[in-house]
């Protein structure tokens, strides 16, 4: 299963609604993200610039997709990012492959 770090700022409404009744977000959505077929490894609450950010594991960037669309869809985030993360040994596979580039940079 790929890896993919998700971010979202809340909406001011959302924000509102939440220091009204507190409730952890990553629980209240670990089931539809599980309906969806991810699965949230980790998540907390940053403060800055996102509000939320969980890391968790879907079997193809179609489902990260949906994911992130079911969330932007229903209206609580303002702004979102997706970011797909390379394991240690996709990482080390991609290294071995840039060896073999024939890329020269301008000079």
């Amino acid at each position: 299963m790929a890896l993919y770090l998700y971010q979202a700022a809340y909406t001011a409404e959302s924000m509102a609604a939440q220091i009204k009744e507190p409730q952890d977000r990553i629980e209240a959505v670990r089931p539809a993200l599980e309906a969806l077929g991810a699965k949230i490894l980790v998540g907390g609450f940053p403060f800055g610039e996102y509000d939320v950010l969980v890391i968790y594991e879907a079997p193809d960037d179609t489902t990260a997709a949906s994911v992130a669309m079911a969330i932007a869809g229903g209206g609580a985030v303002r702004s979102s990012k997706t970011t797909r993360l390379l394991s240690g040994q996709e990482w080390i596979e991609s290294l071995r492959k840039a060896q073999g580039s024939q890329y020269r940079p301008a000079r």
